[in-house]
């Protein structure tokens, strides 16, 4: 399923995680996903085998382009629709589509293919990497770059929930009962950083916590979660 291209920016986030050494960092997985789209079920049990992979942080963006056909996807967001979008640009593509799977902020491949996936995955897993260190106290995060990250990149806070049941009752996938894994719930551009500091976040919404690095032209540099 495909769409004109919507205008919009990056606007991840970044949650809390334990502290993640450069070699050690997960690579990151960001399905575009909805619970209206008759494909994209196939992908969101392919990412639920990556949630649960210590050496892949896998998040689930459901997009809101898709409520139109009958049924609103209760987690879907307009901000998952605009990152979409800004990697779409950043590709120099005119479409959007799901199932999309972005890995490391660079490679883009159909969300239900297994073995393209897996070999995104088994690339990224070379790409350069910035040390991030997560720690979390009741009331807040601290989240501390390493010197060598640049000092244009973004830092998001991501918050996400592990999973979630779902009947759906009308659209293309009226009557299945859908599980999903990973979902976004919360993104947050954390500025004020710099390299070498420190800096504190409220915690974000969702049961979970994750902080992505990313340079100026998408690629995610460094992450960790709690």
């Amino acid at each position: 399923m495909i769409r004109p291209l919507l205008a919009g920016l990056f606007a991840l986030a970044a949650l809390p995680g334990l502290p993640a050494m450069a070699a050690e960092r997960p690579v990151v997985v960001e399905l575009f996903t909805s619970q209206g789209c008759s494909s994209c079920p196939p992908a969101d049990a392919l990412l639920a085998t990556l949630a649960d992979r210590p050496e892949v942080l896998a998040l689930a963006f459901h997009v809101d382009y898709w409520n139109r056909l009958g049924w609103v996807d209760p987690f879907s967001s307009a901000w998952a629709t605009a990152r979409q979008s800004a990697y779409a640009t950043q590709m120099g593509s005119s479409q959007v589509y799901t199932p999309q799977a972005v890995v490391d902020g660079g490679r883009d491949v159909v969300g239900s293919d297994r073995a393209a996936l897996d070999s995104a995955i088994a690339d990224a897993r070379s790409d350069p990497s910035v040390p991030l260190t997560l720690t979390a106290s009741d009331a807040a995060l601290q989240v501390a770059v390493d010197p060598a990250a640049p000092a244009d990149a973004v830092l998001w806070l991501v918050g996400f929930d592990d999973r979630h049941e779902t009947p759906v009752r009308r659209g293309e996938n009226a009557g299945r009962t859908l599980v999903d894994r990973n979902v976004v719930r919360s993104l947050a551009r954390l500025d004020g950083w710099s390299p070498g500091g420190t800096i504190a976040a409220a915690r974000p919404e969702g049961d979970r916590a994750a902080v992505l690095l990313q340079a100026a032209d998408g690629r995610i540099l460094g992450a960790a979660r709690l």
